[in-house]
């Protein structure tokens, strides 16, 4: 394989600069042409593609966001659209493709792999949803994102005595949420993979009164509900003062950990070496700190799920 090419699509992750900067000069280690694609698979269709080289990805291993910009693509979803991707792909003589990226992303370079052109996949997601990999890039960096800013929440909480209801990113995944109230001591988390009762919530708030305690935070993953409908039955159930916080975007960006930028640099590379051993429609993860590769078409049929002792030790350590 003499020629490789590399995209982001989907939602942008802190980190995905760190993976392209991997492919690109483990590509050229290798003596192979390394070519960027711009804004996703709506950017292949059209021909946005560009050659790359070492200065390419110069300084961006620090930046967040993705400097091949990302979309989402409606006409990449049909026959017709595919076919014109590969197309282009073809007319640049490109042998292989990366694709950076959530389970959006992964059902594309699926397709493609069908349609017998190699494609390998690198988890690139905040929400951490994707199966076969305990970490996704992206992931750490929102967390800690999430963490600064329910430590300034508290302080405010504590001085005005109020509960809080913080709203966090992860689609129908509740890790940022467990995670991010574990850290924080939250007193509730409301994750979509636990369908939690709203009285044991109250419950817990009620006991927390007391004994004497006048602030309280509650984590809310977006894939429950609206947390301005939970604060409204809170505050009828329990007359205490709520207040939502929606953290929304502010999640999705900011210079990567250096967690982040490791797992990225390692996830990158290592898909360029799956393509060069001749290996197609596979997707790189991290298990246990070791690097594995599983078929794309088990990880879409596979769920992700939560760390059921995490979820357990959350539980206990909010009495």
């Amino acid at each position: 394989m003499k020629r490789i090419g590399v995209l982001t699509s989907g939602g942008d992750a802190p980190g995905m600069n760190a993976a392209i900067r991997a492919v690109v000069r483990k590509c050229i280690y290798h003596n192979v042409e390394i070519y960027g694609i711009n804004n996703g698979y709506q950017g292949l269709i059209e021909g946005n593609i560009f050659k790359m080289d070492v200065g390419s990805v110069g300084d961006i291993i620090q930046r967040g966001g993705t400097m091949l910009y990302t979309a989402r693509s409606e006409e990449f979803k049909t026959e017709e659209g595919r076919q014109k991707g590969i197309e282009q792909l073809n007319k640049f003589g490109i042998e292989g493709l990366i694709v950076i990226g959530g389970d959006g992303s992964f059902r594309g370079a699926q397709k493609l792999t069908e349609k017998g052109f190699p494609c390998i996949g690198v988890p690139g997601t905040i929400d951490n949803d994707i199966s076969g990999t305990d970490f996704t890039i992206g992931f750490d960096t929102a967390l800690n994102t999430i963490i600064e800013a329910i430590d300034k929440i508290r302080d405010t909480a504590t001085s005005h005595e109020r509960t809080y209801i913080v709203e966090v990113m992860g689609r129908d995944a509740g890790d940022l949420a467990l995670w991010a109230g574990l850290a924080d001591g939250a007193e509730s988390i409301l994750i979509p993979e636990k369908k939690d009762d709203l009285d044991e919530v109250i419950a817990r708030l009620r006991r927390g009164v007391e004994r004497g305690k006048r602030h309280s935070i509650i984590i809310l993953a977006e894939g429950v509900g609206s947390a301005f409908d939970y604060s409204d039955q809170i505050k009828a159930a329990t007359n205490l003062e709520t207040r939502v916080t929606v953290l929304g975007h502010i999640q999705r960006g900011g210079s990567p950990t250096a967690n982040d930028r490791v797992l990225a640099s390692r996830l990158g590379a290592q898909a360029v070496e799956l393509l060069l051993e001749g290996k197609e429609g596979r997707m790189v993860g991290i298990q246990k700190n070791q690097l594995v590769d599983h078929d794309i078409n088990d990880i879409l049929t596979q769920k992700h799920s939560i760390d059921e002792d995490m979820y357990k030790l959350s539980k206990e350590l909010s009495i």
